[in-house]
């Protein structure tokens, strides 16, 4: 058993079930702090920002998806570990994406085309951002524009 009282095969079915699982269903238990935190990665924060962003117009979503955000880690003890412009940079990137595909496409649609999105250390903010910016306080509480530019 992990830290959330699951085996490794209810940890499996749990993935698994998440990748089957609609974006209203993902959302609605992400909300309600159902979603267990030992299987809550980056490609699921990912994840959660489209769906948002398919749900709701962007600056809701931001609003939403961040608040939720911001919940989940008190809940799980490490309400420092919210970064909020990295949550709102990835978010806004994603909100690009989407328009740039010419409509709304399916989740599996939009993780193809984009993987670079999945990559979390090294990944697409770092062209937006130096490192040194990511790790400061500042941009931890609030969110910082970018500035490194391609």
């Amino acid at each position: 058993m992990n830290g959330v009282g699951l085996t490794g095969e209810e940890l499996a079915r749990d993935l698994l079930t998440r990748d089957l699982m609609g974006g209203d269903e993902l959302i609605r238990q992400f909300e309600e702090g159902f979603t267990p935190a030992a299987t809550f990665h980056h490609g699921d924060h990912v994840r959660l920002a489209f769906e948002y962003l398919r749900r709701y117009p962007a600056l809701e979503a931001l609003r939403l998806f961040s608040d939720a955000l911001q919940r989940f880690a008190a809940a799980q003890g490490k309400a420092d570990r919210y970064h909020e412009t990295i949550t709102w940079a990835y978010l806004l990137v994603i909100r690009e994406r989407i328009a740039r595909a010419g409509g709304v496409p399916t989740w599996e649609e939009f993780a193809a085309r984009n993987e670079d999105l999945f990559i979390w250390k090294g990944g697409v903010l770092t062209k937006f951002y130096r490192q040194e910016t990511l790790d400061s306080e500042l941009a931890r509480r609030t969110f910082v524009f970018p500035d490194q530019f391609l």
